[in-house]
């Protein structure tokens, strides 16, 4: 495999750090200086080197956080807001989250340093339930929850649709569903509700297949258990489609 998804793949960093460093000059191959990032290496054999350090293969580490709503899901920002690394314990090695949830959503997040892994999570054809809860700015009555479970077209031409969704409880103004996707497009869930003229007041994801949020706190994390890590890696191996149900 090429340099750079050797180094992600060793749990030391991401494929695009991987690239910065190399263009830099700090990664040595069997003691030389290399820059190509497809610079061909057969792990276990042949010496990798970053500032002199050798890089050996880290420990696999899957945490669960409890994503706190205004944080964004990612290494850094420019403008110097808070990110998820800021809820994670001190002296992890390097480690990333598994797909996104953006700044204004909450809930549920992995994070791995297992590449493949997170891979197999996010890949579209995984199918992998994800299972929401969101607040709306409206009464949900059968004909919105219909209108959902059908699908929506969007201002793009791109067609939207949801695995399932049903009213969990409502006020006077309000409503909260629980909606499940079995595939993730970017701003998903409120891009299908925007088309319907109605507002996400919050939006918090309680599942990723069989594993749940439970009762973690706002901003806390915990590593999975080996029965949770090999329950999600078993529903990755299932087909989890609705029957007779297509993406279009």
């Amino acid at each position: 495999m090429g340099l750079a998804r050797a180094l992600s793949k060793l749990g030391y960093c991401s494929r695009s750090r991987a690239a910065e460093l190399l263009a830099a000059g700090r990664v040595k191959w069997n003691g030389t200086v290399r820059r190509d990032p497809e610079t061909p290496v057969r792990i276990g054999k042949d010496r990798i080197e970053i500032d002199g350090q050798p890089v050996e293969r880290s420990s696999k580490i899957y945490l669960a956080l409890n994503k706190p709503r205004g944080v964004l899901t990612t290494a850094s920002d420019e403008k110097g807001r808070d990110t998820v690394y800021a809820y994670l314990p001190e002296g992890l090695p390097w480690i990333a989250p598994v797909g996104r949830l953006d700044k204004a959503s909450e809930g549920l997040l992995l994070l791995t340093n297992d590449s493949e892994w997170a891979a197999r999570i996010t890949a579209p054809e995984t199918h992998l339930d994800k299972t929401y809860h969101v607040q709306i700015s409206a009464i949900a009555d059968e004909k919105l929850l219909q209108s959902l479970r059908n699908g929506i077209r969007g201002s793009a031409g791109e067609f939207l649709r949801m695995k399932s969704v049903r009213l969990l409880r409502q006020g006077e103004r309000h409503s909260w569903l629980e909606i499940v996707l079995d595939e993730g497009k970017n701003r998903h869930i409120r891009r299908m509700l925007e088309e319907l003229k109605i507002e996400v007041l919050r939006l918090v994801r309680v599942a990723i297949g069989t594993l749940t949020l439970g009762a973690l706190p706002k901003g806390a994390t915990r590593p999975l258990e080996q029965e949770e890590k090999q329950a999600l890696d078993h529903a990755m191996r299932t087909p989890n489609r609705v029957p007779g149900s297509s993406v279009r």
